[in-house]
């Protein structure tokens, strides 16, 4: 009798296995997803030896956002436009680290039906210091006739229209999270062979949650909903306890990460130093919130659902609730009783 050894399926496995669930499938999302896990391993390499390769540091120059640019920051952001570019896979981009939006302008490209929105490289202010970082992404199918460039308008949509998003996270491992639409998985990339490999299947919010991630260096600006939160966080319970902890990295894939496998909630309200918030709809919120849903949570700006903002602006900035249902709907509860 034949033995036979079991060995955990890979992300190019699961994609084929998975097709029927991405509703255009005709090999599109393979290749777009290969593209973000080819980029992945570029960028984890990078990262990995940023001590050594001089890409450590602050380059001088500020994005469109006003923000103080990493040196790896500006990497992932070219390895990430090539390789979508080099692939044929989309007929365009927006970037955080691009003032407008990159059409692809060649016969391949434009025939895409596909256009990208990304983070490159979210949590930089954290590279130097050796914490988690990660990289944001959202795909929609374009709304102008695949053939000719890509318009704002293909940007221009809500979240709902998604037709799949996911983030790499670059840490202890690097570990690539995506959603079509029919659940959320994690693979989990193994350097010795190459390859990512399925490491959390069908990923949910647990019913309870147990942590909070807020900057709460912030609080004296904080609507009032978010400070009775806080303090209904923070009050101690008769056997000494409190209902939350506090877990705050600075950057949100981290976060997200943890409070989707261990329950909690993420919160980057209106009211600080960016009056409307300071996370970007698009490339941020959005495929945050769709996968966040997936998962069996929540996501809103304290008010409405994110992802059924119409966004008029690519670099557009919304208060952000996300994680374990029952926390988000007690802020929003919060935040309407004020």
């Amino acid at each position: 009798m034949k033995n036979h050894i079991d060995r955990p399926i890979t992300l190019g496995e699961f994609i084929i296995e998975n097709q029927k669930d991405f509703e255009y499938a005709q090999g599109e999302l393979t290749a777009l997803l290969s593209s973000f896990r080819l980029a992945g391993k570029m960028v984890n390499q990078a990262i990995n030896r940023a001590g050594l390769s001089n890409i450590i540091g602050k380059t001088g120059n500020e994005n469109v956002q006003g923000e103080h640019q990493a040196k790896l920051d500006v990497m992932a952001n070219e390895v990430f436009i090539n390789t979508l570019r080099n692939r044929g896979v989309v007929s365009g981009i927006v970037s955080e680290e691009e003032e407008d939006f990159i059409s692809f302008d060649n016969e391949i490209n434009d025939s895409s039906k596909y256009v990208v929105l990304m983070d490159p490289l979210d949590g930089s202010s954290n590279i130097d210091a050796n914490i988690t970082v990660g990289t944001i992404f959202s795909i929609y199918r374009r709304v102008s006739k695949p053939g000719t460039p890509v318009k704002r308008e293909d940007f221009l949509q809500a979240g709902t229209k998604q037709v799949a998003a996911g983030y790499l996270t670059y840490g202890s491992s690097t570990i690539l999270v995506y959603t079509t639409g029919s659940g959320v998985n994690g693979f989990t990339f193994d350097p010795g062979i190459g390859s990512f490999f399925l490491s959390h299947k069908d990923i949910r919010f647990p019913n309870a949650g147990y942590t909070y991630s807020i900057n709460e260096g912030n609080y004296g600006h904080f609507p009032k909903g978010i400070k009775k939160f806080i303090k209904w966080a923070q009050r101690i319970e008769k056997n000494g306890t409190r209902p939350l902890t506090a877990r705050y990295t600075g950057s949100l894939v981290a976060d997200i990460h943890r409070n989707m496998l261990f329950g909690g909630i993420y919160l980057y309200p209106q009211g600080t130093s960016a009056p409307n918030g300071k996370l970007r709809l698009l490339y941020e919120a959005n495929p945050i919130a769709f996968l966040t849903e997936q998962a069996g949570g929540k996501a809103s700006d304290g008010i409405n659902r994110i992802m059924e903002i119409v966004p008029k602006d690519i670099h557009q900035r919304v208060p952000f609730l996300c994680g374990t249902k029952s926390l988000v709907e007690l802020v929003e509860k919060f935040i309407k009783e004020v």
